[in-house]
């Protein structure tokens, strides 16, 4: 995707998989890894908050 810049792909346990990226306006971007044509978009500031909640294990069926 023309001006999205993805990080490398992070992969929860199982084949669960997805990627976080930016734009140049500050606009955050959260797609499945490898279909990242399909992606949502919000602040960074929300989907900052969604993955350190994943990550302390407040949402991890989410993964």
């Amino acid at each position: 995707m023309t001006g999205i810049d993805w990080e490398d792909p992070f992969c929860g346990e199982g084949n669960n998989c997805f990627r976080i990226g930016t734009d140049p306006e500050g606009n955050a971007y959260i797609a499945v890894a490898g279909q990242e044509e399909h992606h949502l978009t919000d602040s960074r500031e929300a989907l900052r908050a969604l993955i350190l909640g994943i990550k302390a294990g407040q949402a991890d069926h989410l993964l």
